[in-house]
């Protein structure tokens, strides 16, 4: 059920009517007429922009078109007024018993309310960490798991067909650097004295790595030169470091469906097919490209390269994908990539990259609309830096890891819940806060614990409910009389109950999962603004002195945990019973 939706129909279904009556020319596009949410909650309980948008095309005033199509609406048993407002806004308010018929159908779908068959089966692929497997998972690499897991939870719920993967970046040089680090490491475990230069991996995580590569060689590697080892070094640690992001991930509960290796592209011909494919669209040339914006590099001179021409497909400049000495540019074996999730029928792409990559993201797409002739859309989503907090001061470097923040360092300070969702407090693209001791604070300002509270809050009437006798399951609580849920408390918090079919598929449309903590935190506080209300009046306690009042308020509190559950599992937060 989604009212917001089955309302649009309503509203479509009256224009339709005014057309056949003459009141509306034929011919208009009611694709851009919404129903909503009014800016205003005094304002009504929906809104319709149906008047204005229609207004220039149907060569009408919107005023006279909201008047007519308040009188239609008006007809609608759910609907007790259609008022005109401002030049032409339609301000709708519904009849009280539309939110108990909310509440019911809340219970009766139980974690089905709000799923949405949105995606229709579309195929997708939510590429997302890709961290180099050079060491463990920085903080960076924890903000975008949690997006691009919750991104992907959330376009399942919304109808999709998601494989989550993981791109392995072992093709490129700092795989090369990450195995002479382990051979420092070996060294050392060899009693040596060792010196990490720079360009190096500094970080303890590599001393077991070391140790391991003793026990499986001995003593073979010592003082040999890099073409003996670095083949075998450089596997070995690779496979280390995918172990150790793997564990990283279990922490924050992310599962990957798929890990794509770069190094399964080369000498395979995958590189060369894709490249081969652009080539029979005339998109791979030899040319030479103008020098870079702004101050040129001393050592820059113009040289003929194999190029990509991207800005037919709305990059700035052409780019190239072979260097002068005819090996591969980083950028060769990512098209190879996206032209092999392209291959397997994939309809929707969305790659989640750091903000440093931020130069990358034309290029990108302009590869997959090339490669796909336009036909597979891709998204990518940036998530900006995350700044660290403890005490009043910047959260100091991990010593495990020798450079940075790790996300076992944040996970073992506040929990992988409190870190998914704070994660989830700003949109992906804007900048981040984590302060570990505002995110344990007990406070509404603590949005993770607020939400959190709502739900154990819920749990506590449930238990007091059971001591009375009171039944309490979801099936006697959907056929509860609800037609005294009259309070104005009550009725907001089952009409943000309502907007929650809405939320999912706007924040599926959008890819923005913190629409769903938002969305969470706003219910949390209508339902605390009812609980407290309760104080004053004990009429609006959830158990009352008989099972069949109790009932009848127990249906809204258990209904906006079902709703708290279901999106607490699209963030990938576990609700909780109770808050110690």
């Amino acid at each position: 059920m989604n009212l917001f939706a089955d309302i649009r129909a309503t509203v479509l279904d009256a224009l339709a009517a005014m057309q056949q009556a003459g009141d509306l020319p034929e011919g208009l596009d009611f694709a851009n007429v919404a129903v909503e949410p009014p800016r205003d909650a005094g304002h009504g309980d929906m809104a319709t922009n149906a008047a204005m948008v229609l207004a220039k095309p149907a060569k009408m005033k919107p005023r006279d078109i909201a008047d007519a199509l308040a009188a239609r609406l008006a007809e609608d048993p759910r609907i007790t007024s259609a008022e005109v407002a401002g030049p032409g806004f339609l301000n709708l308010r519904l009849d009280p018993a539309v939110w108990a018929r909310v509440v019911q159908t809340v219970l009766t779908d139980g974690q089905a309310y709000g799923r949405s068959d949105m995606g229709q089966g579309l195929k997708v692929n939510v590429e997302y960490v890709s961290a180099n497997p050079t060491g463990p998972l920085h903080v960076g690499h924890t903000r975008g798991a949690v997006f691009g897991d919750a991104l992907a939870s959330l376009l399942d719920y919304a109808g999709y067909d998601v494989t989550r993967e993981y791109y392995i970046n072992d093709g490129g040089a700092q795989v090369d650097v990450l195995a002479r680090s382990v051979y420092l490491r070996y060294l050392e475990a060899h009693g040596r004295e060792v010196e990490f230069e720079g360009g190096t991996y500094p970080g303890d995580y590599l001393i077991e790595v070391g140790e391991a590569l003793k026990s499986k060689v001995g003593d073979a590697y010592v003082d040999q030169p890099e073409e003996v080892w670095l083949d075998d070094v450089r596997e070995m640690a690779t496979e280390a470091m995918m172990e150790l992001i793997r564990v990283d991930l279990g922490l924050l509960g992310v599962q990957m469906d798929k890990f794509f290796s770069e190094k399964s592209l080369y000498g395979t011909g995958k590189i060369e097919a894709a490249i081969d494919s652009l080539r029979d669209k005339g998109l791979i040339y030899r040319g030479v490209l103008e020098p870079p914006k702004g101050k040129v590099p001393e050592d820059w001179e113009p040289r003929e390269q194999t190029l990509f021409k991207s800005t037919e497909h709305g990059d700035d400049v052409d780019r190239p994908i072979m260097k002068s000495d005819d090996s591969w540019t980083y950028f060769a074996p990512d098209i190879a990539y996206h032209y092999d999730k392209i291959t397997r029928g994939y309809d929707l792409l969305i790659d989640v990259f750091g903000a440093d990559h931020g130069g990358y993201v034309k290029r990108m797409k302009a590869a997959v609309s090339a490669l796909s002739d336009g036909r597979v859309p891709v998204d990518i989503k940036l998530c900006q830096l995350v700044k660290l907090f403890k005490d009043g001061e910047p959260f100091k470097m991990s010593k495990r890891a020798g450079t940075f923040i790790t996300l076992r360092d944040v996970v073992d300070e506040v929990g992988p819940d409190v870190t998914r969702f704070v994660m989830l407090t700003r949109k992906n693209d804007a900048p981040l806060d984590f302060d570990f001791d505002k995110v344990l604070e007990q406070s509404r300002e603590n949005p993770v614990f607020y939400v959190q509270y709502a739900h154990a809050r819920v749990s506590s009437v449930l238990r007091k409910a059971t001591e009375a006798g009171f039944a309490h399951d979801d099936a006697t609580l959907a056929a509860a009389d609800l037609s005294g849920m009259t309070d104005e408390a009550e009725q907001a918090v089952a009409k943000k109950l309502t907007e929650w079919p809405r939320l999912v598929e706007i924040a599926a449309r959008t890819n923005e999962p913190h629409r769903v903590a938002f969305y969470l935190y706003e219910l949390a506080s209508d339902f605390h603004s009812l609980w407290n209300r309760g104080n004053d009046k004990p009429e609006l306690r959830f158990v009352q002195d008989s099972a069949e009042a109790s009932q009848s308020k127990l249906a809204l509190a258990r209904a906006t945990a079902v709703v708290i559950s279901a999106g607490l599992a699209i963030l990938g937060v576990t609700p909780v019973e109770e808050m110690r």
